[in-house]
């Protein structure tokens, strides 16, 4: 083998490896899959909110023509337990049954019914509207407050009440003494609505049985694999050792494919029944009613400072929608939020409290940020209302509160510590790249002319907790399971290596970056490494991906592999070079003797040395291989400071973004050419929820924003150029110094749109409109204030450009 020079690969703006396959159609959708006597499942959904199902039969639907079997749910009860709830955050959790499909009573519009099994998709569908079902209606429980009076009718009866949970948190200093101490209180109420996940790819299993050994090899579109594989042994009683689960090319997840869904352990069953395999694909407007959807949630906040805008204490109370049933994590979304409230902010008291609600509608569960966006959306909300209640300029009302670069690590009011940060840099940068003080000026002469376009420039600063971490602490928090992730270095004989990791991608590049990260270790050309993920029989251990949590947690796992790799070569390098192992140095991939650097063995020839096993030390296994496991010392903490300015047409409500700058802190940057394609995805939804998305049911429960037409998700036409530019603070809790960035866009756009609409208002007497920033409600928001406001107020606001 020939000696080469390895160019250094971590920071690198390296062309994504899995690119190539997927723009050329050689992927591997779940729905691609196509094997031997395949057939296909259509799933009968409930039309209805609330009703107790009277009657099912299926008998009409088996008179079709290629329909080879149908099932009601009580015909596949007794191969189906409950769907899991791996969060219970509480002891006294209501966590009512789940069955993966109904038996006795539906819901929520969309808890599927009856299963049609047919020789090709469009048979099984269209046989649904054979069978037969009557509907008792029962009352729908659809308004959050109502859901906790004493006479509000019951999602689960058998339960007695509508409340899942009460969580509460108190730390630093007792509220109630900050408050009576505070020259300023404002409390503000803030919604946040509910949020359908869009992934390019809709939810699909394949399930193939060999029923000579009781296998199954499950093939699901889910970012969880290892989890998955846990959770249908648990729900259908197919031991573990049974099933394998490959998570294919998966195309977007969100969240949305962080789950154990009914549709799954139903395929499973059927096949298993059927002793064939089986495929299900939802339609998109199927998915918008089953998949779970997001966020959800009333925030009443409030705020004790002095009046020269610093903060003394926050106060947070939270009505979480869990929607009518828990699945997976879906108590502990919000919960993930409770320790971010207090975001970069130092304050003396804080106290916290989430009530989880069941509803009549779909379930919710983890959507990008899970918890995080809602919680920088309050306090960057209410931080803006401090602002101007106090006359400050909304960054100095923030720099009068952040925690200094100097006090790193600093322990939160809220018990979190933060290794690293330097938020002045990234606001300075941000303020800058924004021409802050330019908009300002231009804002101030608009307003002084009573232009009826408005400017308005809203501010997010944020940081977040992500890289689901250590497991002691995720054991403290109620967790079902640890934060550790798994991964392996097998270096071939030839020299080339595999990568086998733990972690599940499904969009976020880490074929690229963990090769980056292995050659970088191992001192091999970046062609050179292969990546092994999302197959529990190839990659068998892990805890996939979510949270941001795969760079910091399952990166950072693939470089210790890697140092044990090369720990192991430098054993057989010392025995083939006849030195000490403490006189070798290793560079490049090349070992060479101090002094003498003639004397040399690259890793590559160590690998077929090792594989030979002709001359390596005595008592040594011939291969190079190793693994590590790493449980995490604690969350990574990403930051930045984003700024947004708008246009709003105060005749039409119209809100068009006219600049966005972002300056994120992401740690160490593995690849520059990744961050910024996540970071625009996230500013893309993030900014969806403030002015665009929203799931609307009507008075009976019905989801009137059921397909594209009606819920809009917005294209790149709908949204702006995004400047973004980063500063770097090395987090000190991994190896690689990584933060984290998948969901940071979403965190702090949000906010970020929403002030700068108000902004823009404020001097017309508005100081919230309520997500999605709609047209309509942007010009109903400035007519409510007009009307407000006495005779001649409004012109003489117009005129001073203030209230």
């Amino acid at each position: 083998m020939t000696d080469q020079a390895v160019e250094h690969e971590v920071g690198r703006a390296r062309l994504r490896k899995e690119d190539a396959r997927l723009i050329t159609g050689q992927t591997n959708w779940t729905d691609n899959i196509s094997v031997t006597g395949l057939l296909h499942l259509a799933i009968l959904r409930s039309p209805m909110a609330h009703a107790r199902i009277e009657r099912i039969d299926v008998s009409p639907a088996l008179q079709r023509p290629g329909v080879v079997a149908a099932f009601s749910g009580r015909d596949l009860a007794d191969g189906l337990g409950s769907l899991p709830c791996a969060w219970p955050v509480t002891e006294d959790l209501v966590q009512p049954d789940h069955p993966p499909i109904a038996v006795d009573e539906v819901r929520h519009a969309g808890d599927p019914v009856a299963v049609v099994v047919a020789r090709d998709r469009y048979t099984a569908a269209d046989a649904l509207e054979a069978i037969e079902v009557d509907y008792e209606p029962l009352p729908p429980v659809l308004d959050l407050e109502a859901a906790l009076a004493e006479d509000a009718p019951l999602v689960h009866a058998d339960k007695g009440t509508n409340r899942a949970y009460v969580w509460p948190l108190k730390t630093g200093e007792d509220y109630e003494t900050a408050r009576q101490r505070a020259e300023v209180v404002l409390k503000r109420r803030y919604h946040q609505q509910r949020l359908i996940p869009n992934a390019m790819e809709p939810r699909a299993v394949v399930v193939t049985p060999l029923p000579a050994s009781g296998e199954y090899t499950v093939y699901s579109a889910t970012q969880i694999p290892h989890i998955l594989r846990i959770m249908l042994s648990a729900v259908t009683g197919v031991p573990e050792h049974k099933l394998r689960v490959i998570a294919p090319d998966v195309g977007g997840g969100f969240g949305s494919k962080l789950q154990v869904y009914g549709e799954e352990a139903v395929a499973l069953a059927v096949a298993r029944k059927l002793g064939r395999p089986v495929k299900w694909t939802e339609s998109r407007s199927e998915g918008y009613l089953a998949t779970h959807h997001g966020r959800g949630m009333i925030q009443d906040i409030e705020v004790a400072a002095t009046r020269e805008g610093r903060l003394l204490g926050l106060k947070v109370d939270l009505l979480a929608d869990m929607g009518a049933y828990l699945m997976l994590v879906t108590p502990g979304i919000p919960i993930l939020g409770a320790f971010m409230y207090p975001a970069i902010y130092k304050m003396d008291a804080y106290e916290f409290t989430c009530t989880g609600v069941f509803t009549t509608r779909t379930p919710t569960d983890a959507y990008r940020g899970a918890g995080r966006p809602e919680a920088t959306y309050a306090i960057e909300r209410i931080m803006d209302e401090l602002a101007a209640e106090v006359g400050l300029d909304p960054v100095e009302v923030r720099r009068r509160n952040w925690i200094g670069h100097e006090e790193f690590p600093y322990t939160t009011v809220a018990g979190l510590t933060y290794d690293s940060g330097n938020y002045e840099a990234a606001t300075e940068k941000a303020l800058a790249l924004f021409e802050y003080d330019k908009l300002r000026a231009e804002q101030a002469d608009r307003n002084a002319r009573g232009d009826t376009v408005r400017l308005g420039i809203g501010v997010s600063t944020y940081t977040e907790m992500c890289g689901l971490a250590p497991s002691r602490v995720l054991r403290d928090l109620r967790y079902g399971a640890g934060g550790w992730e798994a991964a392996s270095i097998r270096m071939l004989p030839t020299g080339k290596v595999e990568v086998v990791t733990g972690t599940s991608p499904h969009g976020q590049g880490h074929v690229t970056c963990w090769s980056q990260i292995a050659a970088d270790a191992l001192g091999v050309p970046f062609e050179d490494v292969e990546v092994v993920h999302g197959d529990t029989l190839a990659a068998p251990q892990g805890m996939d991906t979510y949270g941001s949590r795969s760079l910091a947690v399952g990166g950072a796992a693939v470089h210790r592999a890697a140092l044990k790799v090369v720990d192991k070569a430098r054993k057989v390098a010392a025995h083939l070079l006849e030195a000490s192992e403490d006189d070798l140095e290793f560079k490049g991939g090349v070992f060479s003797v101090k002094g003498s650097p003639e004397a040399r063995r690259t890793i590559q020839e160590i690998a077929f040395a090792t594989f030979t096993s002709h001359d390596v030390p005595d008592g040594m296994e011939p291969t190079l291989n190793a693994e590590h496991v790493l449980d995490p010392e604690n969350f990574s903490y990403p930051h930045g400071t984003h700024l947004c300015a708008v246009e709003v047409d105060t005749e039409t409500g119209r809100t068009s973004i006219r600049s966005y700058v972002c300056v994120d802190d992401v740690g160490r940057v593995v690849n520059p050419v990744i961050v910024e394609g996540q970071v625009h995805g996230g500013l893309a939804q993030g900014i969806a929820q403030a002015l665009y998305e929203e799931a609307v049911y009507d008075a009976e429960g019905n989801l009137v924003s059921g397909t594209m037409a009606d819920y809009l998700v917005p294209s790149a036409a709908d949204l702006p150029e995004f400047v973004t530019d980063r500063t770097e603070t090395p987090a000190a809790s991994n190896p690689l110094g990584v933060k984290g960035v998948g969901e940071a866009g979403t965190i702090a756009s949000t906010p970020a749109v929403v002030n700068a609409v108000v902004d823009a208002l404020r001097p017309l007497g508005v100081h919230d409109v309520r997500m999605p920033c709609t047209p309509e409600r942007v010009w109903e928001a400035v007519r409510s204030a007009q009307s407000a406001q006495p005779a001649g107020t409004a012109e003489s606001a117009r005129k001073e450009g203030q209230e």
